[in-house]
């Protein structure tokens, strides 16, 4: 699939506006890798980094690859006097010499260089860019599903939203401040944050579908579901009549369609032509029935995220991007999908068009 420039992105450098013009039109939601992750995400970090109005550039830097167009745009901005911090996970799994190598170039050059927090993993994507745009220090932001990396854009499978609202803004700010030291203030407004908030918050809204009985429904997309508790929650649901659809790319410690316990839980696996790697959370009430609640970001339902590692995820709001994330599960949840669908026995089943076998 030749991956195509977002529509926005793409008028935008038609009329010869930067990433950050047309962000303050709205937020843009990206997909890749069917949308260019170079042309998106590492063009807005370039952008910043060679853009005289930019203050600070920080990041959170989970797995970047060897060669990065984005690491080498964030040790030019340095050069250049912008200041920059990055979060570096040095435990994260086979990058670990790649993250360390990287870690050292950038301190080489002034940037500050943070190695994540005592006992916790820090698995979020995201950056923060501050901008003097004139009339105000403006943040623009990018919350992702996915790595900074170069090379597995291409073949996995992610979203993310890039933004310069106020409540974001502020909320990735205080996680920066929070991640560097320099305030112990872990509480946000509009972002769901692990260890302290993403658990408590997935319960609430799962529970908020109960109360709903057979006219709620929840659906879900991530690599794993494996949490206890959370399997409990959902067990719960189906009880009280929920529609729980899952799409689980790996593994799931859920038993589905078992007669008293999940008889309305139905989970696929969907393993194609790029890896399913985005987290995505539908809940069709919201909170006290305002409507659908959306969220992206970093975090599966497994004990390791919810509870040992810095997650994020963020609610989508515009009703363009609740769309976007509609028709995405439209299709993953589509008849005519070939997928694996997990049997009350515990078996996978490879269902789909019989002219797909």
């Amino acid at each position: 699939w030749p991956p195509i420039t977002p529509g926005r992105i793409a008028s935008g450098l038609e009329a010869e506006r930067p990433i950050v013009s047309v962000m303050r039109d709205r937020a843009i939601m990206v997909h890749h890798p069917y949308e260019s992750f170079s042309t998106s995400i590492e063009a807005f970090i370039e952008q910043a980094a060679n853009d005289r109005r930019v203050q600070s550039i920080k990041m959170t830097l989970y797995r970047a690859g060897g060669d990065s167009p984005i690491m080498r745009a964030l040790i030019r901005a340095a050069e250049r006097g912008i200041q920059v911090a990055v979060l570096v996970e040095l435990k994260a799994r086979f990058d670990e010499a790649n993250n360390v190598s990287w870690a050292k170039q950038l301190e080489r050059v002034g940037v500050h260089v943070i190695y994540g927090m005592a006992g916790l993993k820090t698995h979020s994507k995201i950056v923060l860019v501050v901008r003097d745009d004139g009339d105000q220090l403006r943040r623009y932001c990018h919350i992702g599903t996915g790595n900074y990396n170069t090379k597995t854009a291409r073949t996995y499978e992610d979203l993310g939203i890039l933004t310069c609202d106020d409540e974001v803004g502020n909320d990735v700010a205080r996680m920066f401040n929070h991640l560097t030291g320099y305030s112990r203030d872990d509480r946000y407004h509009t972002l769901v944050v692990a260890p302290r908030d993403l658990r408590p918050r997935l319960l609430e809204l799962i529970e908020g579908e109960i109360e709903h009985g057979p006219a709620g429904q929840i659906t879900m997309k991530a690599n794993a579901i494996a949490d206890a508790e959370m399997t409990e929650a959902l067990y719960r649901a189906s009880a009280a009549g929920v529609q729980v659809d899952l799409v689980m790319r790996g593994i799931s410690c859920l038993r589905a369609g078992v007669p008293g316990l999940s008889e309305n839980i139905r989970v696929r696996s969907i393993v194609g032509r790029y890896l399913e790697h985005s987290r995505v959370y539908r809940f069709a009430h919201g909170d006290d029935d305002g409507g659908p609640h959306y969220l992206i970001g970093s975090a599966d339902l497994m004990p390791r995220n919810l509870d040992r590692r810095v997650e994020v995820l963020v609610p989508i709001e515009h009703p363009r991007h609740r769309e976007w994330l509609d028709a995405m599960f439209g299709f993953l949840l589509d008849d005519e999908v070939v997928r694996w669908e997990l049997q009350p026995d515990d078996t996978w089943e490879r269902r789909g068009p019989p002219d797909a076998f």
